[in-house]
């Protein structure tokens, strides 16, 4: 089986600002991968470009052997997509958004019908079907913008910050289904700087910084000999002793 995603040679700027500088990387198929980073590696931008959210200014994107540019539609078909700061059609129940978004991805109705009504009830979303989106709490908008990735089964899922301001019983059932969900060989791809849950989560990482990968593999490779995720990942990104230096005695005891 080849690789789920191949990135070559991404390069992305925004005016004098570097925000992905050529990366390269290889996605392995039916695993459950974490792309990590501090704030500002350009985690967000990588995703946008390999989803084709956002056109990059060199490089090439494959998923599924298709080019994500040269072959947008067969690749849309075969991806699901949770960005960060999803924006959602507001105005419609829960339950009417699933229906429009498995419609307009050309799946019968009846079908719709019956995998939305699965999701809403697995997401604990089923009392809230009819519920406006606006209405929704922050969970509850993850939730449902996960099983409109979902709806039409892709077979690789990016997923931008998923747990991002979600209560730990949200959290925990959005963990659930995808793990159910890479169970059935599909793919999960999805970007953090919480090293915790992508070591508990993910068997495959990649250690973004300032636009580059730093390293990348299993995620026992990657750890090394390190303790946990954290430690390997704040030695690869040369953070270790930021902040042990600095003098900050007037910090603390009250205002003065």
């Amino acid at each position: 089986m080849g690789p789920a995603v191949r990135v070559q040679g991404l390069w992305k700027r925004f005016g004098e600002q570097v925000a992905v500088a050529g990366v390269d990387l290889e996605l392995p198929a039916g695993r459950f991968i974490g792309l990590v980073g501090p704030n500002g590696a350009g985690k967000t931008t990588t995703l946008s470009m390999v989803t084709g959210l956002l056109r990059p200014d060199s490089g090439r994107v494959e998923i599924g052997g298709h080019d994500v540019w040269q072959d947008p539609v067969a690749v849309k078909a075969r991806i699901g997509v949770l960005p960060e700061g999803l924006r959602l059609f507001e105005r419609l129940s829960g339950l009417e958004l699933l229906a429009y978004t498995g419609r307009l991805r050309g799946l019968p109705g009846d079908e719709v019908d019956k995998r939305a009504a699965q999701l809403l009830d697995v997401l604990d979303l089923a009392s809230a079907q009819h519920k406006l989106v606006v209405d929704y709490s922050t969970g509850m908008r993850k939730k449902i913008g996960l099983a409109a990735a979902l709806l039409h089964n892709p077979q690789v899922l990016f997923l931008d910050e998923p747990f991002e301001g979600v209560d730990p019983v949200s959290a925990q059932t959005i963990r659930g289904v995808l793990e159910r969900y890479t169970a059935s060989g599909a793919t999960v791809v999805f970007s953090s700087h919480v090293m915790e849950l992508v070591e508990s989560l993910c068997d495959w990482v990649a250690v973004m910084a300032a636009g580059r990968i730093r390293a990348h593999g299993p995620l026992t490779e990657v750890r090394g000999g390190a303790s946990s995720l954290q430690e390997a990942f704040l030695e690869l990104v040369g953070a270790g002793d930021r902040g042990e230096h600095h003098d900050l005695d007037w910090l603390g005891g009250g205002a003065r």
